[in-house]
């Protein structure tokens, strides 16, 4: 994991004490409320429909235990007792005072934490693949890359004001597990005929109220010019990209508009000006990459045979085994996911209590490191198969085992109308009614992969566009109502949801769920997951049903 050095350090500790400085000139008068919006929101403060919202930026969606002990004792301290995980890997505190914010910041920062440039119009934290590092199908570690990034895209002078908000994720697998293609900039590893390791690179994805498939601008980018292409794509965006209205100001209307074809001369003309000005050494490579070495794997962890037995005799434990854990790159571990969509709690929220018992279990059990996942979830990604046992014990103590890895209640979901003053629709009690609905543990588990997200507004932070099953709240005269999507994908064969019919209203919305999901079991080919089938026959089968009492 990256450390912090001197100037990383010194960076972040001026950065509190300016914010303190210019909170207190506005509480003081001293700054008009549009003069310090810029401000606060480069701090990642929003203002919410009841309270101040602080946004803590979690580089690549990476934590240690120290820093979860934190945000544990902010949530008991200055929030009221949990926060909320995101789907870029971030964590939000809903209630913090306003006046008191200076003061977290302060905190965060004694353990290498921020909130620089978690909103506003500029670079944003960056983001990648939650199992980097330890799965199967990795071709490199994305990380080092993120943090050569994430130290390039912090205070960039020429971008600190771009058109709008900019993110950058990036993926070191044959598996898409970060989204890369709905972000501005997506980078993926990859190997060339030659056998060298570098970046393919998109452009122009997003999603929101125009969601747009990103496209590539480069097949094979050699890895020292990774900052002076993305320089290159900012400099175009910056100069070109529309701030005469925020619905069209992201780069996806640039190079829609523009042509990617056109784009990319832009682009490439730009990146002949900067291009050996900004080369990365492989001293620079090879010095990041040492913050990112393997632990010292136990080499006897294969031989137990405890795991084994324990799967045997224990039917509950068998069942978060298969859907709650994954293989690892090292015979003897597994990865681990704590779900944090128990049905009786909001997707993606974490109290106190559970952040300082996860803090502590993953010292145990998982080298002290945690991760967020794109989907509201954590990650221990390094637990050896004789301590599963306990854990899962521990775990269940702590009601993070709902094992629905990857099914119909593993939803992603906005905070919605309850909390966002953006929100046209709530969204926490739609996920509460499709829980209700879909209670039965065996039936979720015959359905198999299924995505639902859910987003109160067209904004679409649940990412409604991309969800297997999209949930969107729209409002009618002043009356909660919801439209559906199918068929959406954020992995590699990326799609956008196609619109299955007129919103319907919030006391239909859960039944329609189960609706299409009951049309999918009886429709389905053998083995065949719901994406599958809904492109095999699109979404007229589902459509006839959902609407036959409309």
């Amino acid at each position: 994991m990256y450390q912090y050095n001197h100037n990383d350090q010194i960076l972040i500790e001026e950065r509190v004490a300016q914010f303190r400085r210019q909170t207190e000139q506005f509480l003081n008068g001293e700054i008009s409320e549009d003069g310090f919006r810029a401000l606060r929101l480069r701090n990642g403060v929003y203002i919410q429909t009841h309270a101040p919202m602080l946004r803590v930026a979690i580089p690549y969606g990476l934590l240690n235990a120290k820093q979860l002990h934190t945000l544990a004792h902010i949530a008991r301290t200055y929030d009221k007792n949990y926060c909320h995980v995101t789907t870029r890997q971030n964590v939000q505190f809903n209630w913090p005072k306003l006046e008191q914010i200076p003061d977290i910041l302060a905190e965060l920062a004694q353990v290498q934490m921020h909130a620089i440039q978690t909103s506003g119009n500029c670079m944003r934290n960056t983001t990648s693949d939650h199992l980097a590092g330890v799965c199967a199908d990795e071709i490199e570690d994305p990380r080092p890359y993120c943090e050569i990034i994430r130290k390039w895209t912090t205070l960039h002078p020429e971008f600190d004001y771009l058109p709008r908000k900019f993110k950058i994720a990036v993926s070191g697998s044959t598996t898409d597990r970060a989204a890369t293609q709905f972000h501005d900039i997506g980078l993926h590893l990859v190997k060339n005929e030659a056998g060298d390791i570098g970046f393919k690179v998109f452009v122009g994805g997003g999603l929101g109220r125009t969601p747009i498939i990103g496209q590539v601008i480069c097949p094979f980018l050699e890895k020292k010019h990774i900052l002076s292409y993305l320089e290159a794509i900012l400099r175009i965006y910056n100069l070109l990209g529309r701030r005469d209205n925020k619905y069209k100001a992201r780069i996806k209307i640039l190079v829609k508009e523009t042509g990617l074809e056109k784009f990319t001369q832009l682009v490439e003309t730009e990146w002949a000006l900067i291009r050996d000005k900004l080369e990365v050494s492989d001293a620079h490579f090879a010095a990041m990459k040492a913050h990112f070495t393997p632990f010292d794997y136990d080499k006897n962890a294969a031989q137990d045979v405890t795991f084994a037995a324990h799967t045997q005799e224990n039917n509950a434990f068998a069942t978060w085994i298969k859907y709650n854990t994954q293989a690892h790159k090292v015979d003897g571990y597994r990865i681990v996911f704590l779900s944090l969509k128990a049905p009786d709690s909001p997707p993606g929220d974490l109290t106190s209590e559970q952040l300082d018992a996860i803090a502590e279990l993953a010292v145990k059990y998982s080298f002290g490191e945690i991760r967020s996942t794109h989907r509201q979830n954590f990650v221990f990604a390094d637990v050896k198969q004789a301590d599963l046992f306990t854990l899962w014990q521990a775990l269940a103590a702590q009601k993070l085992v709902t094992p629905n890895i990857g099914m119909a209640t593993d939803i992603i979901c906005c905070p919605g109308l309850d909390f966002c003053s953006l929100a046209n629709a709530g969204s926490i009690g739609i996920t509460q009614d499709i829980n209700d609905v879909l209670d039965n543990v065996d039936y979720l588990h015959d359905i198999g992969d299924v995505n639902i997200n859910i987003s109160g507004c067209m904004n679409g932070c649940a990412h409604q566009s991309v969800g297997h099953i999209g949930i969107l709240g729209v409002d009618k005269k002043g009356v909660e109502w919801y439209q559906f999507t199918l068929g959406g994908s954020s992995s590699n064969e990326a799609a956008i949801g196609e619109r299955l019919g007129p919103a319907i209203p919030k006391s239909d919305v859960a039944q329609a769920v189960e609706t299409i999901l009951n049309v999918y079991v009886q429709i389905r080919l053998d083995e065949e997951r719901f994406l599958e089938t809904v492109k095999r026959v699109g979404i007229e089968p589902f459509k006839e049903k959902v609407y036959a009492s409309h």
